[in-house]
């Protein structure tokens, strides 16, 4: 979609409140969200045969929160995040998400309860040619046919939401600048902007600070939590700042070699468990 369609359309339209922007249930019908909407079970996955990265991973997210992954590089964080979405392939166990065990699903499956399920990655992962506006849209094209997206032509009621969820996390004036033209804290909040359009159940974050400036890691923070607040969505960060990780967490999942070694809240986390997260103390 050119940039001058985007403008007519928003112009038949005022932006949408926040929650019209996405929240649970706003596309299916669906109007609660399960108690423990994912639940991981025995999940084991392996890049080389008998090396597992994953080991018998056990984990249930309940319907809100931010839970928070903390531990050491090469540990896993990244593989149990991309697993739930299948973006990596798990090797064995089940990852039930509303019910459904995502390992087993077939590709038109798989791509509808992707749609659920938004992504934050590290890098951002925009379009770089594409204007903000359209790379919020982008997170719409899991719900429009395929001759529509080849088109990027999109209805006016999402058009109105990413015009909605621009002014809310505060680019609205930089909806036709290129996203090339961004810095890497504007980039990320078009990041989230645009998973929070796909009007998911489940929010996913990899990493998503780590190539910001400490001030602008926690403003990323700030939106993540307060989007999922509104939004009343589970968050789940993947992090490697464990101060950061602890301010803003509701429950913190540390990892070491392979599995959980901790589960609980950030305040009951102690050096001794950050310990035997990431070995020695001589870093504390």
């Amino acid at each position: 979609m050119k940039p001058s369609e985007v403008e007519a359309s928003a112009s038949r339209g005022a932006a949408p409140a926040l929650r019209e922007a996405g929240g649970p249930g706003s596309d299916d019908g669906q109007s609660a969200v399960a108690a423990n909407p994912l639940e991981i079970r025995r999940l084991c996955k392996s890049y080389t045969r008998g090396k597992p990265v994953l080991k018998e991973i056990d984990l249930a997210i309940e319907g809100r929160g931010i839970t928070v992954i903390i531990g050491p590089s090469g540990t896993g964080k990244s593989t149990l995040i991309r697993c739930i979405n299948r973006l990596v392939e798990p090797t064995s166990g089940e990852i039930l998400f509303e019910g459904r065990d995502v390992v087993q699903l077939g590709r038109a499956d798989l791509r509808h309860v992707r749609r659920r399920i938004g992504m934050v990655f590290q890098e951002y992962n925009l379009v770089e040619r594409l204007s903000v506006i359209e790379n919020l849209l982008c997170g719409r094209l899991g719900y429009v046919s395929p001759w529509r997206a080849w088109l990027r032509r999109f209805p006016q009621a999402d058009i109105d939401r990413a015009f909605g969820l621009l002014e809310a996390v505060g680019l609205a004036d930089l909806a036709y600048q290129r996203a090339d033209s961004l810095s890497g804290g504007q980039r990320q909040r078009v990041g989230i902007a645009r998973a929070v359009m796909q009007s998911p159940r489940l929010l996913l974050a990899d990493e998503p600070t780590s190539s910001l400036d400490p001030k602008t890691s926690v403003e990323i923070m700030e939106l993540m939590t307060a989007l999922a607040g509104e939004l009343q969505i589970p968050v789940i960060v993947n992090i490697h700042d464990v101060v950061l990780g602890r301010r803003f967490a509701d429950r913190v999942i540390g990892m070491s070699d392979g599995r959980i070694v901790y589960d609980g809240p950030p305040d009951d986390l102690t050096d001794d468990h950050l310990n035997t997260i990431y070995g020695g103390d001589g870093w504390l």
